[in-house]
């Protein structure tokens, strides 16, 4: 199913904790699209209600014609509507646009006590409105008021089987289901500590033609303060499962499980009545979808590393020329040994996906990476090295405990793990290259014995591997919890260390300058794609 549209008609909450505040809140962290028609503002936090200014009704009517006609609605769900005008309008509204699920909450007095539905209403909810409701969520001092003001009696609250019959009785006025809550009389728990009680809410209702049913949702009574928007949110939660093609009980059920843990994880904030945890099993992405590489180098801890990295001895004194030709040429041996071993762990990530896409630039990275140990076979016959000189040489101790590393997180980690191990020496190495074509103390051209090893970098075929590489790991990102995105930065903050540890194995000679001057803020952030594969081809 899409994602579900569910239409808000109730007032505004100033604290945040209830009212239209509250019902996105919950709308969101179910993942459905919230839309709202206001009814009315008010001043209040988790103490009290100030003040309250109510919207005209008939422009109450324009905001639900809006949404309706445009965007269209799966489910309403009714909050305070505070007059009997407003409540007729939107049954009105409600009948006209053939809205026909419909989770209302009575939404009669707040949490601090204020009268948030005139008397003079109740007629009109119970004969108007309740006969378009599909659930009906009063709390017990909500079904006792409704039920007195039609002339019933008072109904005892001593157990489910009470709260049953209030169900029923207001049954009786239209709704196919009505949720009794018990929050406000909490009964002995059957087991547990003396002093322990529980939380039973009675749903009784039938679908059209079935027959009755009920059903009682019992769980831990919380004796906490941070109740503020309970109806509200739970009401919302039910409407956003009743959009997703939930059944009514398992819709009830459901909301009620999560509104406990709400209550459960509340934040605590305010002086009176707190509000609840609306989203205590959201996961909050620390990065934006698309751009988590981004995040990876703007983070605080990463940032001086991968500077160290990008802008060490070994590779200014490349740039400037003044390095050993014994280092360079050390250098490429190691590196081509550390490629063949970087081509298996790139060969892996196809072992580790079912995806054609992601098997499909995997190997385009292995191809790459066998062009670039062709590229270092030249450059070493050039130096008078042979390939068969460089595959019998022996591993340096850096480069193999780099290599194992990134072997071992391939082999004992999931497929993002081993791409984020990967991401140093790919990213880093074009990084440094672009960085040394823009140095103005950089030696271009047949002066420098070491340019065209920086060109290879900065070519526009590598930029293509670099990019492919990047988008392989953000297709991933965004299906990381926070927790693994935390172990992720370690992973690249360890195999960035083992990059630098690389460089050291081979003495950089004299530098003649102390480093690369330029913003660090240009030199860490990547820049756009269009930017980016345009500076490659230059």
């Amino acid at each position: 199913m899409g994602m579900g549209r569910i239409l808000v008609i109730a007032g505004s909450d100033s604290s945040g904790g209830a009212g239209l505040e509250a019902d996105q809140k919950v709308i969101a962290a179910h993942g459905c699209y919230a839309m709202t028609a206001t009814t009315a503002l008010t001043a209040q936090n988790t103490q009290r209600v100030h003040d309250i200014h109510y919207i005209p009704a008939d422009f109450v009517r324009k905001q639900i014609d809006a949404v309706v006609e445009d965007i269209g609605v799966d489910v309403v769900k009714t909050g305070m509507l505070g007059s009997a005008g407003m409540v007729g309008a939107v049954a009105t509204a409600l009948q006209d646009h053939g809205l026909r699920t419909v989770v209302i909450d009575p939404v009669m007095v707040s949490t601090s006590k204020a009268t948030l539905l005139k008397p003079e209403a109740l007629k009109i909810l119970r004969e108007e409105l309740l006969p378009l409701a599909t659930v009906f969520t009063p709390n017990l001092p909500e079904a006792r008021i409704l039920l007195a003001d039609a002339g019933y009696g008072h109904f005892p609250a001593t157990g489910a089987e009470d709260l049953k019959a209030i169900a029923h009785a207001i049954r009786g006025f239209g709704p196919k289901w009505v949720l009794v809550k018990g929050g406000h009389c909490p009964f002995p728990a059957v087991s547990g500590p003396v002093d322990a009680k529980i939380v039973q809410n009675v749903l009784v209702g039938a679908d059209s033609g079935g027959p009755v049913q009920e059903f009682v949702f019992g769980g831990p009574y919380h004796d906490s303060k941070n109740t503020h928007g309970t109806g509200c949110s739970l009401a919302s939660a039910i409407a956003c499962n009743l959009a997703s093609g939930m059944a009514v009980p398992d819709a009830v059920e459901t909301a009620d499980r999560y509104i406990e843990a709400a209550i459960r994880l509340a934040p605590g904030f305010g002086q009176g009545a707190g509000p609840l945890n609306h989203f205590h099993s959201v996961h909050i992405m620390p990065c934006i979808p698309g751009h988590f590489v981004d995040f990876l180098l703007q983070r605080p801890e990463v940032r001086p590393l991968w500077r160290q990295f990008i802008t060490h001895p070994f590779v200014l004194a490349m740039g400037q020329a003044t390095l050993p030709m014994e280092s360079f040429t050390g250098y490429l041996v190691q590196d081509y040994l550390y490629l063949v071993h970087f081509a298996r762990a790139n060969a892996l990530v196809s072992v580790k996906t079912k995806s054609i896409d992601d098997i499909a630039a995997s190997t385009a990275i292995v191809s790459s990476i066998c062009r670039e140990t062709q590229t270092h076979i030249k450059y070493c016959k050039t130096f008078g090295i042979s390939k068969d000189m460089i595959e019998s040489s022996e591993e340096k101790a850096a480069c193999t405990a780099y290599t194992r590393y990134v072997l071992d997180i391939g082999q004992s980690e999931d497929l993002i793990g081993l791409l984020v191990a990967m991401l140093p020496c790919s990213l880093g190495y074009q990084k440094l290259a672009q960085e040394l074509g823009e140095w103005d103390k950089t030696v271009k051209g047949p002066e420098n014995p070491y340019w065209p090893w920086i060109e290879s970098y900065r070519s526009e075929e590598y930029c293509k591997t670099v990019d492919a590489h990047r988008e392989l790991i953000e297709r991933h990102a965004v299906h990381q919890s926070p927790r693994r995105i935390e172990e992720l930065v370690k992973i690249f903050i360890h195999a960035t260390k083992m990059e630098i540890a690389f460089w050291e194995m081979f003495p950089a000679g004299q530098q003649v300058s102390d480093g690369i001057e330029i913003d660090e803020q240009t030199a860490l952030a990547p820049e756009p794609l269009a930017t980016h594969i345009e500076g490659c081809r230059e």
